[in-house]
């Protein structure tokens, strides 16, 4: 009956990974129809991002898809700033917890996006494609 105690925890901690890996897959297959009708796509634990010409959308992941979904306008972008896991995040920035690396994306209405990342090596290369994109469109005339 001993043995039978030991073995009993162990037991609810693989019907807890199993739950876990379970509701992780619904998120990525959530995010996969999601991301489909966007150039470029990116997905972690704290968020789902999508590009589709000068429009960026983003959103928190859950299994029926992103929620809580913002979108804006490269056109109206004023200024990115990467914070890393070394910088000070400012206050004003509503971001998961636990999120050391965000991208916050000024607009000129003085409103400001804030995109968390999980790594900085993605974030730095989303931030530098996104600016590339930016003055793409600046410097296309437009009709």
């Amino acid at each position: 009956m001993e043995r039978g105690l030991l073995w009993l925890p162990l037991l609810g901690v693989f019907i807890w990974l199993a739950w876990a890996g379970w509701n992780e897959y619904q998120k990525v297959e959530a995010y996969k129809q999601w991301a489909s009708e966007f150039e470029r796509a990116k997905y972690d634990i704290y968020a789902a991002l999508g590009q589709r010409g000068d429009r960026l959308v983003w959103g928190s992941p859950t299994r029926q898809g992103p929620i809580n979904t913002g979108e804006i306008s490269l056109q109206t972008v004023q200024q990115m700033t990467l914070y890393g896991p070394d910088d000070a995040l400012p206050a004003s920035a509503q971001l998961p917890k636990g999120c050391k690396v965000a991208l916050a994306i000024d607009c000129g209405d003085a409103s400001q996006a804030w995109i968390p990342f999980t790594d900085m090596e993605l974030a730095t290369a989303w931030k530098n494609r996104l600016q590339t994109l930016q003055e793409s469109l600046q410097s296309t005339p437009q009709p």
